[in-house]
């Protein structure tokens, strides 16, 4: 039997088990993916997660690869450029924007050395409970499927968390889809850190990632998501052409991946605790992806909800009241984060410079 079952392996997931395993608990990290491998995502991590990532040993690792340090972030919007001050504070100034393939490999890593068991290419089917209470999953591939207990099982798993679907865990302050956006690779593409472009109906951020390549995303509200996608690649390089400039840059540059991208981006905040579960990341709080928030979200409540577990395991409180404290704690630090965040994905006016220096104050209390 397990002290924990972390389901989903990757920016929530694996540090929430990395984090158990240190303290001593026997952890089962288990994920349908093996590793290394890509999703859809952000890249984004702002300086509270790159903090994070020194904290936790993990920082060298990610300066290890050939993804940069991001010092510069630029913001245009009606005719202006100006750089939003950091977090005040923080240990760090920089944000990096690692690829998936590498950042979700060093946090499985990382998970695995602090002494946590790595399932991987384990679908979890199924949650196992002993009355009202989960005590355990069933997974595994057709065939072959297998029952693990555990004192906890925590739901790492996303956007369309299984475990918070089967545990029917409340949402509130929900703000249906807002904004949809598309990314792809680039390589050849001039550089000076990170900068969004933020236009009268639409945006478009551009920043540097692994290999020498910017990741350059385009987006715009919600009601234009079907007309976009009748021509994807077309509407996407028009939203690119907007931007002053950029036409330019892109000259000698080269398109190395395909176009991806979602206008699945529900806001919402979730119940995170039951009897037996827990949920972190996106599992348990989401919000549009248009301040690059979902990765630094992630890092802060694993912390929060290993700590929370913790003490509870530990007899310092009740576990119940422990994980009420770690729910209070992630709302404390995200409201403010996840007003700003909706409000600017509502596109009802570019924000206002004195906005963004409100989100660097709110940031610095990640």
């Amino acid at each position: 039997m397990y002290d924990a079952i972390v389901v989903g392996a990757r920016c929530a997931g694996s540090p929430a088990a990395m984090l158990l395993a240190r303290k001593g608990y026997r952890v089962l990290l288990a994920d349908k993916a093996s590793f290394p491998s890509d999703t859809m995502s952000t890249h984004y991590i702002h300086p509270p997660g790159v903090a994070r990532l020194g904290r936790w040993g993990l920082l060298e690792r990610l300066r290890a690869t050939n993804a940069p340090p991001i010092l510069k972030l630029t913001v245009h919007m009606a005719g202006v450029a100006f750089s939003p001050p950091p977090p005040d504070g923080g240990p760090v100034a920089e944000a990096w924007c690692p690829r998936r393939t590498v950042l979700d490999t060093i946090l499985v890593h990382a998970a695995v050395e602090a002494g946590a068991e790595l399932r991987e290419d384990f679908p979890v089917r199924e949650l196992v409970r002993d009355g009202e209470r989960v005590c355990g999953v069933r997974g595994g591939r057709e065939g072959s499927l297998v029952t693990e207990e555990a004192r906890i099982v925590i739901g790492a798993d996303g956007l369309h968390s299984l475990v918070a679907r089967a545990v029917e865990a409340p949402a509130y302050r929900t703000i249906p889809s807002l904004t949809f956006g598309y990314y792809a690779y680039w390589s050849g593409v001039p550089q000076d850190g990170a900068e969004i472009h933020m236009l009268e109906d639409c945006g478009v951020l551009v920043f540097p990632t692994n290999d020498d390549s910017m990741c350059i995303a385009a987006g715009s509200g919600i009601a234009g998501f079907h007309e976009f996608r009748k021509d994807v690649e077309g509407n996407y390089l028009r939203i690119l052409d907007k931007v002053p400039g950029l036409d330019v840059r892109l000259r000698g540059a080269r398109r190395e991946s395909r176009i991806l991208g979602t206008a699945d981006q529900p806001n919402y905040f979730r119940r995170p605790f039951g009897p037996g579960w827990a949920l972190v990341g996106d599992a348990g709080y989401h919000r549009d992806f248009i301040t690059g928030l979902g990765i630094t979200d992630a890092f802060r409540d694993a912390e929060l909800l290993a700590d929370a577990i913790d003490d509870g395991f530990a007899g310092r409180r009740p576990l119940d009241e422990a994980l009420a404290g770690y729910e209070e704690a992630r709302n404390e630090i995200a409201t403010p984060l996840y007003e700003f965040t909706t409000q600017m994905a509502s596109l009802t006016g570019p924000p206002s410079p004195e906005l963004f220096v409100q989100f660097g104050a709110a940031m610095s209390k990640t």
